[in-house]
């Protein structure tokens, strides 16, 4: 929604200056016009309410680039005491902190509106909040002395945090070689024909943590996470699987791949003619919400050198960027480093979590806000299209993790969802319905039918493990209550068309591996020791 028109200006100047922005950050900006007058008063002025371009106010975190684990918590709370802010329920906190982690760049903590914190996206989406680990494990922590026992309390609970939802452990492609070795992508997933997820050596780390974070695995380095470290050997898949035409690096966080890491992977794919089928490769990251400063800096100049030379070989680069709040998006570093990024030929998309309390809200009787929760997105579409931002998606919690936090009722999404996709023009709507996870698939909520006089699910994959499940819509009981698509019953019958195939398929993908580690010379699966890549931050401690 459109805020009153004011015909203040913004002092773009005078907003860089009283913002925690390097020199050099400040130097990039003005000698590239990444922020013309024009455009920025325009966001300003619609959106004043959520907007910090003309914010005057002093950063309280300065200096450091980042906090991370239960030492980098404490020392935030600590800056925050002093300067009169209790955010309270520390002991239950770190709990949180304990069994996902911790970390937040000063980027990060200076986004938060700290005059009212609690209600804050940015704080619920990077601050553990009270309620979030059930009441018997927060009281046996709480109760316990600090130190060992607490820590103890923590790992046997990660034990039922669920890390890899969705079976993602049979999406690791494996291919036998030509001396008889099977080789095993230890680091990659290809579930869907077209899209090979690459989780590299180099981007195990993350900006800050999302606490809703369905890749804890990742972040936590527990031993089943995903590791790639032989680009060499991912190629050589590519090269057997020409249905393949994106590949996605992801993590952690994507944008922490350094250039020259970044050039291993492109090179082949721009000159080898036997990689000709890969059209697109997208960057999936974060930088953009929680470090936007790192692309604003001539070290990222080598980063772009790449981006050019793929944008000239015909090769599409996109980042994937997670944004879920206009506030995400409107400050001066965002918008500079958005525009730095697509003035060399990187397409910039969205696919956005809807998670409740982050980028949908609660009435004060804890039922959905249908109305305040769709117009977040609203106005984040239609901001989107002012910086050229490709609203790609939206998808719903994934069972993992603290999914009852951010959950809500499927019923109320899709309320939320049409509400959105009619109020936007057909240019500025997302890409595709609201979509959730499964093993099978992507599902879409394409909304609700009548059959037979009563109300049900319509439903679609928008991805399936068989593509051919796409062609297909079909229907579910309608539940005012159910929060999870896998709780989701057929109109007739007590299973959906794909279910049968489904276990089917599951079964195969397990046993095709184990036949061939069985009749394989020997298993390539790499032992990788990850270095971490600086990036303008600091050392990652989970201290």
């Amino acid at each position: 929604m459109l805020d009153s028109v004011s015909s203040n200006a913004v002092d773009i100047a005078q907003t860089l200056e009283c913002g925690a922005f390097s020199d050099e950050t400040k130097q990039i900006i003005a000698d590239e016009g990444l922020l013309p007058e024009g455009l920025v008063n325009r966001l300003h002025r619609q959106y004043t309410s959520v907007s910090a371009l003309g914010s005057t106010d002093k950063p309280l975190f300065t200096e450091r680039n980042d906090y991370t684990g239960l030492g980098g918590f404490r020392a935030v709370n600590q800056i925050l005491l002093d300067n009169g802010i209790d955010i309270g329920h520390q002991d239950e906190r770190e709990l949180f902190v304990e069994v996902y982690r911790f970390l937040a760049t000063k980027h990060t903590l200076n986004s938060i509106n700290w005059n009212d914190f609690a209600t804050d996206s940015i704080f619920q989406l990077v601050f553990p909040q009270p309620s979030m680990i059930n009441k018997k494990v927060t009281d046996a922590y709480v109760t316990a002395p600090e130190g060992e026992a607490r820590t103890a309390i923590a790992q046997e609970y990660m034990k039922e945090t669920n890390p890899h939802d969705g079976n993602q452990q049979l999406n690791k492609p494996w291919f036998v070689n030509s001396e008889g070795v099977l080789e095993l992508l230890a680091g990659s997933q290809h579930k869907y024909p077209q899209c090979q997820l690459i989780f590299d050596k180099s981007t195990q780390h993350c900006f800050s943590f999302c606490t809703y974070c369905f890749r804890h695995a990742q972040v936590r380095g527990d031993e089943d996470m995903f590791l790639q470290n032989d680009v060499d050997q991912a190629h050589a898949y590519l090269r057997l699987h020409t249905e393949v035409s994106d590949l996605l690096i992801t993590g952690g966080d994507g944008g922490f791949m350094p250039a020259n890491r970044l050039k291993q992977y492109c090179d082949p794919i721009m000159h080898d003619p036997s990689l000709q089928h890969i059209r697109t490769v997208r960057l999936a990251t974060r930088a953009l919400t929680f470090h936007p400063e790192m692309m604003l800096t001539k070290k990222y100049d080598a980063m772009l050198a790449v981006f050019d030379e793929l944008h000239d070989n015909g090769v599409q680069l996109a980042l994937m960027a997670h944004f879920s709040t206009p506030r995400e998006l409107l400050n001066p570093v965002t918008i500079a480093a958005i525009r730095r990024l697509q003035k060399h030929g990187v397409v910039v998309r969205s696919q956005s979590p809807i998670m409740r309390h982050i980028s949908m809200f609660d009435n004060e009787d804890g039922t959905i806000d249908i109305d305040r929760s769709a117009q977040n997105w609203i106005d984040l579409g239609n901001i989107f299209a002012t910086l050229k931002v490709g609203f790609h998606s939206m998808y719903c919690a994934r069972p993992t993790g603290e999914h009852h936090y951010f959950t809500a009722p499927l019923a109320d999404v899709a309320k939320i969802f049409d509400k959105i996709y009619r109020s936007l023009s057909s240019i500025n709507r997302p890409s595709r319905y609201i979509s959730m996870t499964t093993s099978a698939g992507k599902l879409s909520l394409l909304g609700t039918s009548e059959i037979n006089g009563e109300t049900t699910f319509a439903l679609k994959f928008c991805e399936s493990r068989n593509m051919q499940w796409m062609d297909k819509v079909f229907h579910a009981k309608y539940d005012e209550k159910t929060n999870n698509v896998s709780l989701l019953n057929p109109i007739e019958g007590n299973s959906f068309f794909f279910e049968d195939e489904l276990a089917q398929i599951e079964e195969e993908l397990a046993s095709d591996l184990k036949a061939a580690m069985n009749s394989s010379k020997g298993v390539h699966m790499d032992e990788v020791s990850v270095e971490y890549d600086e990036l303008g931050l600091d050392s990652h401690s989970v201290a």
